[in-house]
């Protein structure tokens, strides 16, 4: 895995809090329609407010709301922490979502990457299966993915720690004294 320092990909990190901010407006569009049985393929074609979350029409065309809801959960809640780590571990962003919210479906996962991609352009890359048809059949039992993939515990490298103060609050600054 290609590994880079917080300062060099913070503008990746910055797209990717958007994006999975995206991914909170559009599960709230979809709950707020108070149909969890209804395919979200049928929701973004009869709704003009979801037609701006271009990533939905990567999703299974049978995936219901309530599916969604499920795996985009198991899909993104690691990213907060995971994206204000010291160093970002890019294969546990990206395979978290593949296994979740497109385990059983290789088309969708190749569309959602090349989405996420325009953005940020190592997202995916890498993965075993991630451009193949390997994942026609689902790996795994989706419900206990979560499990399989765990917060990254990472060591501070020794040249990270001798960097300057004013580079290592990415992205905000270290907090200067008042007094």
């Amino acid at each position: 895995m290609n590994r880079h320092t917080a300062t060099d990909d913070r503008f990746d990190r910055r797209e990717l809090l958007l994006h999975l901010g995206d991914i909170l407006a559009a599960l709230n569009c979809l709950s707020g329609m108070n149909e969890p049985d209804a395919s979200v393929a049928h929701l973004v074609q009869k709704q003009a407010s979801l037609q701006d979350f271009a990533f939905l029409k990567a999703l299974a065309p049978k995936m219901t709301v309530a599916e969604f809801s499920t795996r985009a959960a198991r899909s993104f809640f690691l990213w907060p922490t995971a994206l204000l780590e010291a160093e970002l571990n890019r294969d546990a962003l990206a395979s978290t979502v593949q296994q979740n919210l497109f385990d059983g479906n290789p088309n969708g996962w190749n569309a959602y990457i090349g989405y996420v991609q325009k953005k940020v352009q190592w997202f995916g890359v890498g993965l075993s299966n991630s451009k193949k048809d390997a994942l026609a059949e689902p790996s795994h039992d989706a419900a206990n993915a979560v499990d399989a993939v765990e917060a990254p515990v990472m060591a501070v490298p020794a040249a990270e720690a001798e960097v300057s103060s004013e580079k290592r609050g990415w992205p905000w600054p270290e907090p200067r004294s008042t007094s």
